[in-house]
């Protein structure tokens, strides 16, 4: 059971990594004044009403707008298993999964844990005295 939750989070990690890492995201930034106004991520900044006004027609503007794009990767890099054949990568697979397996807490009595072992008044082996050679 514990095998099966560590495999699917592993899965789960690793496809959010790879969406994160394809994607490209988008920041755009509104300055008035020096002073930063507005961000978005994936839109355009909401401006702060300055650029309509008549102020905003002088020599220098006091807004501007800042755009960072971040890019994402375009292709995904080829996997280690790709370049062995399928005897390297049974190998690699039959490793890890015993080296795994060593290392798993398992109690093979797991249905009498409840059950306490009976207590043990005389040792017959001595009354009898049957020893096992």
């Amino acid at each position: 059971m514990k095998l099966i939750f560590l495999h699917k989070s592993f899965s789960v990690m690793l496809s959010i990594l790879v969406l994160c890492s394809t994607m490209s995201i988008t920041v755009e930034k509104h300055f008035c004044g020096g002073t930063l106004v507005d961000v978005a991520l994936f839109s355009e900044a909401k401006g702060c009403g300055m650029e309509m006004t008549s102020e905003s027609q002088m020599k220098k503007p006091c807004c501007k707008n800042e755009v960072e794009i971040i890019q994402g990767q375009d292709e995904l890099k080829v996997t280690p298993f790709q370049g062995l054949d399928l005897e390297q990568q049974l190998f690699v697979f039959s490793f890890t999964y015993s080296y795994l397996e060593r290392f798993e807490n398992r109690q093979d009595n797991s249905a009498f844990i409840e059950y306490p072992p009976p207590l043990i008044v005389r040792q017959l082996y001595k009354l009898d005295e049957a020893y096992l050679i």
